[in-house]
């Protein structure tokens, strides 16, 4: 299981800097076809949305996580994590994620992600 919580911790961060910098191509490796995200204005965005939304022009200019918990449930991870972000226009903010992960044909993809924002 550590290898698995390695592994996850690895792809928490390269999903993360993808938001962070508009990474398509990374997205494309990482997010499984069927993947869903809950976005925090309420919408539902598939993989192709989700793509979609992330090629537009880039929004951060810095991202972070802490309080990472990352779960392992046999083929199935849950990570929960608290974000703190900085606009491209210098506004500060932070929020919360939950991203579900399935380890399919022995590779870990995102298959769902919920994000909000939390008020000051």
């Amino acid at each position: 299981m550590t290898a698995d919580v390695d592994t996850l911790r690895e792809l928490n961060d390269a999903y993360l800097e993808s938001v962070r910098m508009g990474d398509v191509d990374r997205f494309r490796e990482i997010l499984a076809d069927d993947f869903l995200c809950s976005a925090a204005d309420g919408s539902v965005l598939d993989k192709s949305q989700f793509l979609d939304l992330t090629a537009g022009p880039r929004t951060l200019r810095h991202l972070s996580a802490d309080d990472v918990r990352i779960r392992v449930l046999g083929n199935v991870a849950i990570i929960h994590a608290a974000t703190r972000y900085t606009t491209m226009a210098e506004q500060e903010g932070r929020g919360r994620y939950t991203d579900i992960w399935a380890k399919r044909d022995g590779a870990w993809r995102a298959v769902a992600a919920h994000v909000t924002r939390l008020s000051e």
